[in-house]
């Protein structure tokens, strides 16, 4: 499974010179947690969190203070707040590298472009969404996939149990590493095992 067959599409943007407070407001209204940030083509320059907008709201308040607290620079538009160094993905992205960068770089969101234009994003909910798959789905989409292959690898049966996958047919060595390989290829597969028993 690929970053296109998960991701929001089409992804709310804004550009650089977007008052802060309207951005602020998307991403209330709108319930999501960061807006990729677009120049006027439609190209990623960064992106926007509610982590980057939040400190903004911590400055002391002067008349608490015994010693008087320095000014410092207040961002009123986007460009001025925002995360410049995005981490983004390709459409044909697997979602296995996008767990892992989710991961690995601690952050929630990843901008998906083709080229340099955001086509979608992938949050780490759309991830959880595809492990969260029934029982049922899971069953369906792998039974079709390998009964489309059977003149390669054979025919098995399908069983599964919390995502957990239970193949039975051929018992030669290739035949089941090719059928574990289709297997994992379906979105909520958690594990594939063989059983003997036909």
């Amino acid at each position: 499974m690929r970053a296109k067959d998960i991701m929001t599409s089409p992804v709310t943007t804004v550009t650089g010179d977007t008052p802060l407070k309207d951005a602020a407001e998307i991403l209330v209204t709108r319930e999501i947690s960061a807006l990729p940030v677009v120049d006027g083509r439609g190209k990623l320059i960064g992106i926007l969190s509610e982590a980057d907008i939040v400190p903004l709201e911590l400055t002391p308040d002067p008349r608490a203070q015994m010693i008087p607290v320095p000014a410092r620079a207040v961002a009123h538009i986007v460009e001025e707040a925002m995360t410049r160094d995005v981490v983004a993905l390709p459409e044909d992205a697997g979602i296995s590298w996008i767990a892992t960068l989710l991961l690995e770089k601690h952050i929630k969101r990843i901008p998906i472009v083709s080229g340099e234009f955001v086509v979608g994003i992938v949050s780490r909910r759309d991830l959880l969404r595809v492990l969260i798959r029934s029982d049922a789905q899971i069953h369906s989409d792998l039974q079709t996939l390998l009964d489309g292959e059977t003149a390669g690898i054979g025919a098995y049966r399908v069983e599964v149990s919390n995502g957990d996958v239970t193949l039975a047919g051929s018992r030669d060595d290739i035949s089941r590493k090719s059928a574990a390989l289709l297997a994992r290829t379906i979105p909520g597969v958690v594990e594939v095992t063989f059983t003997d028993v036909v």
